[in-house]
């Protein structure tokens, strides 16, 4: 049981980058901060340690900040729903004017209102450029929303208020490098990557960030490389470890390895089978990808379909609704295809972030998604027309909304095979003195 800290509260108590904190002791200070350094490192531990840190000062505002942080960026609403009570227990605290703006910013989100939500954290950042949790959650809340140019000019504005011997600059850093990679620019990607793991080579978000300009520059071989030789930093203690192993399966995919990225998502991908909606994208992602390349499946759409059943209706994220598409296509699902198909018509005419992101994005893919299950590849290619900066509304990354183009393509591939094939045989036809006839006209 955790100890509460019986030394006395300090009223200016700062945080390691000099920020006034309220409620808070040396102890519990000392806490948070490495609760924060796992969150920002993508390290476990985070939730465990700021609990401790409450535990130790039940009056400590940002450390219930950071526990409703800690849920509230996330594509799973019913983990978003977590964040209220954490929420609810910062509002009734004595705070900081930065602290009450943090508390706002969460209450915002926790209504819908990402725009909102945002401009308050470009504000705390604004006034208070050192503070790594504001610019970390709105560098997330870019990521959930496909805000690429907002992503690079949230790290770029912050920059000039950093330096290697502030704390979290690390992260700063691997930010930076994801941004970058968003951008097309490889080669500073690179660097503010390396840069971030100088400072701390346990970062698991700079071995991401890292992984997708190998990804995004096609060097799948290095990519393979990268991720083998710091294996232990991304693989060990990371809340990204299956991310990762979701990346090195892609670097197998794209040298034609479609066994070796099936034996990764069996032992690793998988493995654990846990519930999670970041891991059951990435699972479905790769299964599409290989079985778009003509590997065997067997029982595993089987498997994911069955795990993405609790989430057809959530409503929340169109870049999870599309993927709980894929599962439901790929394992012959209909009844539950059609029944998410049904809930994306219900909530298209709604005004609100979720509604919008369906009527441009989330329904027409997963229409396309159904009707590539059926073998239909023209209305694959009437419904996935919308531009890059469309589709990039569903949030994620470069990389896993190419699965959409990717489809795409294999849909072009084999409705022109079909063409091919009926040309052969008609020729074969001709050449055996057989004769077609059109049909007559209707009466």
């Amino acid at each position: 049981m955790t100890q509460v800290d019986s030394g006395p509260l300090e009223k200016t108590l700062k945080d390691f980058r000099d920020h006034e904190i309220s409620g808070a002791t040396p102890t519990a200070r000392d806490t948070f901060e490495r609760a924060l350094y796992a969150h920002l490192s993508w390290r476990r531990g985070a939730q465990s340690l700021v609990g401790e840190a409450i535990g130790q000062a039940p009056a400590f505002t940002m450390a219930h900040v950071l526990a409703a942080y800690l849920d509230l960026c996330s594509r799973d609403p019913r983990r978003v729903q977590l964040a209220r009570a954490a929420h609810a227990r910062a509002a009734a605290l004595a705070a900081t004017d930065r602290e009450r703006l943090h508390v706002t910013a969460i209450g915002a989100a926790l209504a819908d209102d990402f725009e909102t939500c945002s401009a308050i954290l470009h504000r705390l950042q604004d006034l208070y450029p050192r503070d790594v949790l504001a610019l970390q959650t709105g560098h997330s809340l870019d990521y959930l929303l496909g805000d690429v140019e907002r992503m690079e000019a949230r790290l770029a504005a912050a920059l000039n208020a950093w330096s290697q011997d502030v704390p979290g600059y690390h992260s700063v850093l691997a930010m930076r490098a994801f941004s970058l990679v968003e951008q097309g620019d490889h080669a500073r990607a690179i660097d503010s990557g390396l840069s971030a793991l100088e400072l701390q080579p346990a970062d698991a978000r700079a071995h991401h960030a890292i992984a997708h300009v190998h990804e995004m520059a096609g060097a799948a071989s290095a990519g393979i490389r990268w991720m083998r030789a710091r294996r232990a930093a991304w693989a060990e203690g990371s809340v990204a470890a299956t991310h990762c192993w979701w990346h090195w399966a892609l670097f197998h995919l794209t040298l034609g390895e479609v066994g070796a990225a099936l034996d990764l998502y069996d032992r690793h991908v998988r493995a654990a089978r846990t519930g999670d909606v970041a891991d059951l994208i990435d699972a479905t992602a790769l299964l599409w990808r290989i079985e778009l390349l003509g590997g065997c499946i067997g029982f595993r759409w089987q498997h994911l379909a069955t795990d993405w059943a609790p989430h057809i209706e959530d409503g929340y994220c169109s870049f999870t609704d599309i993927h709980a598409m894929l599962a439901q296509v790929g394992a012959g699902e209909w009844p539950a295809a059609r029944r998410l198909e049904r809930h994306l018509l219900r909530h298209a005419p709604a005004p609100g972030r979720y509604g919008e992101t369906t009527r441009l994005v989330g329904l027409p893919s997963c229409r396309a998604i159904l009707a590539f299950g059926r073998g239909d590849y023209g209305r694959v290619l009437d419904l996935l027309v919308a531009k890059p900066a469309v589709v990039r509304r569903i949030g994620g990354s470069h990389a896993q909304r190419d699965l959409l183009e990717l489809t795409r393509e294999e849909a072009l591939r084999r409705r022109r095979n079909a063409g091919s094939e009926l040309l052969v045989r008609a020729a074969r036809r001709q050449g055996s003195g057989a004769t077609t006839m059109a049909p007559s006209p209707a009466v």
